[in-house]
């Protein structure tokens, strides 16, 4: 090419396993559903790919969306989270009067990082009731929920805090509720992703902590996360991809004769073109020259030399976990207790 540059030493973070899939270009089989607007896709992580892709073996549930401002679209997608929820508690063969501890992840205090605690804010806890011995309606389990906070807060790791829970509680099983961080714009505020590998609190913006899983609590762990926030080299890469496809499109529709116009359901005209490398190197010269790894990997040294590599969430983001919390809490009331029980809180 005649110019080399040392791309070799980067990592885009994400908790998302489709991410990671694409980021890879692994040709790991998924099992992909829709129901309507929603879109369902499921990955097995066996001993091999997870050596590949870096990401525990087990189960990978991600339910992507377009809109949840509308109560329609909202209900949508909960009813699918439940149904995929479901899915998973019977295949980690837990039964109706299995106990729960429900944990929710993250700093209230930080918008994007608070989902965990605003579900666990409407989350139907009902462990007190079974202490006290009171009159219990048929197909309501126990259920006890708490949010930990962070360890900058506590000066504790979550993992810690939730032993000791676990120790007097005894729950069968924990659901772990979290933000998370992706590697695509796509996805931001735009998915669920519900895994039975349990979770590294904070490991998508760099802030690893010990990990909660079956291994480190001994219960089954089956962790329910948002991505809400990216980097910034993330959505630079992002906007030159886009302005590629852009260019595509507009290049095989001469007859708009102009570079901005607006068009309905644009994205989904674009998503799938392509311009060539000649005409890339056109466009951007050596970055055109690059390959789409290359160039994401070349942005995130850059940006990261700088300190520059922000991360970022949508302006709108208030009230977006506002509706997602209600979504996941709500699924998980409707999940774990009787359907018609949970409608009442």
């Amino acid at each position: 090419m005649g110019h080399e540059i040392d791309l070799k030493r980067y990592d885009i973070r994400t908790d998302l396993v489709l991410d990671t899939i694409e980021n890879n270009s692994s040709d790991i089989e998924k099992q992909i559903s829709n129901y309507d607007s929603v879109k369902v896709t499921k990955v097995m992580i066996d001993s091999v790919s997870s050596k590949l892709l870096n990401k525990k073996e087990g189960k990978y549930v991600t339910i992507e969306f377009k809109d949840i401002t509308d109560t329609e679209n909202r209900n949508k997608v909960e009813e699918v989270f439940v149904k995929e929820f479901k899915n998973i508690l019977e295949e980690l063969e837990i039964k109706n009067n299995d106990t729960c501890l429900i944990v929710g992840l993250g700093n209230k205090d930080s918008t994007p990082d608070s989902l965990g605690p605003k579900v666990i804010n409407s989350i139907l806890v009902t462990r007190h009731l079974f202490a006290l011995k009171e009159d219990i309606s048929e197909g309501i389990r126990s259920v006890s929920a708490i949010s930990p906070g962070v360890m900058a807060s506590t000066g504790i790791e979550t993992v810690d805090i939730i032993t000791a829970i676990i120790k007097d509680v005894n729950p069968s099983f924990v659901v772990a509720i979290d933000a998370l961080a992706a590697s695509s714009i796509d996805r931001i505020n735009k998915s669920i992703q519900i895994t039975d590998t349990g979770i590294h609190p904070g490991s998508g913006v760099g802030n690893q902590r010990k990990e909660i899983s079956r291994e480190t609590i001994g219960i089954p762990v089956i962790a329910v996360g948002v991505p809400t926030v990216v980097e910034s080299s993330i959505i630079v890469y992002d906007t030159i991809d886009y302005l590629f496809k852009h260019i595509s499109y507009i290049k095989d529709n001469a007859n708009k004769n102009k570079l901005i116009f607006n068009r309905y359901n644009y994205l989904e005209k674009i998503k799938n073109r392509t311009l060539s490398l000649d005409e890339k190197k056109t466009i951007s010269g050596l970055l055109g020259e690059l390959s789409d790894i290359d160039r994401q990997a070349l942005i995130y040294e850059v940006l990261n030399s700088l300190d520059y590599n922000f991360i970022v969430t949508p302006k709108e983001v208030d009230f977006l976990i506002d509706k997602l919390s209600s979504i996941l809490s709500r699924g998980i009331n409707k999940s774990l207790h009787n359907e018609q029980m949970s409608n009442l809180i």
